[in-house]
């Protein structure tokens, strides 16, 4: 399976998972809680809506959730496009990027999604635990993976997407798994047998799948309209 379509589904059933706007959140027997606007059960099946519009929802088995608690409210991340800068680093980066994807068989749009959940563009970006760079490596990591320079976005992003691929690998494709050791440790995963019950990660992980999805969404619309456009009878003039 593709890792963006295995994507799209984590990120409907897991992460949307902490959606950030909703009232309430079900709590699931996995460890995961799913927020969301409001919930209607039918039969076996208990329907999650994500929004109070109803046009999102997800559909989980009944006896897969424990009990519903008021959502707990988290900052909103930044979505904003990578990076926050003009013309040519901008594309730039973008061509780093799919380079790096392509090499390591992940979609760009993942990759793009970590780097702005990680420093929001800024290659000089350095955490208060000394992670470095676009995409936050701390020294040791960027040692074992062969870089000279963390804040040289070519080097950090092509080891960052590296490491994810590992992780990635580490954990049968599970990106909720990958993610959550990229942001906590993978000692940490380990430990807990999944996302850490630690309120950072589970937002990082939601954040960055949110993101994601968010972008496929938009990409696909975009293509639907544009093909609607194209196969639209041409007007004929009735000479008047």
């Amino acid at each position: 399976m593709k890792l963006t379509r295995l994507l799209i589904i984590c990120g409907v059933t897991l992460v949307s998972a902490i959606s950030l706007q909703a009232r309430e959140s079900a709590v699931l027997r996995n460890g995961f809680s799913i927020s969301h606007d409001h919930h209607r059960q039918a039969g076996s099946v208990t329907r999650l809506f994500l929004s109070a519009s109803e046009d999102e929802y997800v559909d989980m088995p009944s006896e897969n959730i424990v009990n519903f608690e008021p959502d707990v409210e988290l900052p909103q991340p930044k979505i904003e496009n990578v990076p926050n800068a003009p013309g040519k680093a901008h594309r730039a980066l973008t061509e780093i990027v799919e380079k790096a994807a392509n090499e390591n068989r992940l979609d760009p749009d993942f990759i793009h999604a970590v780097i702005r959940a990680e420093s929001d563009g800024r290659s000089t970006s350095i955490s208060p635990k000394g992670a470095q760079g676009l995409m936050q490596l701390m020294p040791q990591t960027a040692m074992k993976l062969g870089v000279k320079n963390s804040f040289d976005p070519t080097e950090n992003v092509n080891a960052g997407t590296r490491y994810l691929r590992e992780l990635l690998a580490r954990y049968h494709n599970d990106p909720i798994r990958a993610l959550a050791a990229y942001n906590a440790g993978a000692g940490r995963v380990e430990q807990y047998h999944g996302v850490p019950p630690y309120r950072e990660t589970r937002a990082y992980v939601a954040s960055i799948i949110r993101d994601f999805n968010r972008r496929k969404l938009e990409e696909e619309r975009a293509a639907k309209s544009a093909k609607s456009t194209e196969t639209a009878p041409a007007k004929v003039s009735d000479g008047n």
